[in-house]
């Protein structure tokens, strides 16, 4: 085990955030790369939960082109390797978007084998590497961006498009996985 090691952002905001929304909850940081960033645990330390945290900067307020920022909080960018998706050992993974403009943190919580779905369904089979642009609109949906013609992402800052396939709200900000998980011990 080595002495030092660092937390990354996305590490710290997932952490901070389920410390002080789910008081009963432990949360560790495992001292060896598993592709497991966080460990949490129920209140006796009995049941367990596994997060991959992947976090992105911002891109509303640098990439965002004009007609679209009125229409979203948040938007994060994250290039997916299909194969750590599936041979992932975390239960969740956990995409960390952290707003400046807004001042919100928004959390895409998802499981692996949820994600890959999504992802294909999207993108198509067979890809060695996913490009995955995540949305959130100010009406507290999410949508996989990636690949929308200009004309879509102007529909859907303006919510006239909106592509069941591409739509993560169900995963916004949801953090049931991770109760459920926790509450098979009770």
């Amino acid at each position: 085990m080595q002495p030092l090691f660092t937390v990354h952002a996305g590490e710290y905001l997932v952490g901070s955030y389920i410390e002080k929304h789910f008081k009963k909850y432990n949360v560790w940081v495992p001292s060896k790369d598993t592709g497991i960033d966080l460990l949490v645990t129920d209140s006796k330390n009995r049941m367990t939960a596994t997060i991959q945290v992947k976090y992105s900067k911002d891109y509303t307020t640098t990439h965002m082109k004009p007609g679209h920022n009125n229409g979203f909080r948040s938007w994060g960018w994250w290039t997916l390797n299909p194969s750590k998706i599936r041979s992932s050992k975390a239960d969740l993974w956990v995409f960390v978007m952290q707003s400046f403009a807004h001042k919100s943190i928004e959390c895409v919580v998802i499981p692996p084998k949820e994600l890959m779905s999504v992802l294909k369904k999207v993108h198509g089979h067979g890809k060695k590497k996913y490009q995955s642009y995540m949305w959130v609109r100010n009406d507290d949906t999410c949508w996989e961006t990636r690949g929308l013609i200009r004309a879509e992402k102007y529909s859907l800052a303006h919510v006239d498009h909106e592509d069941e396939n591409r739509n993560l709200t169900d995963y916004l900000n949801n953090w049931k996985p991770l109760k459920q998980k926790l509450a098979r011990s009770s």
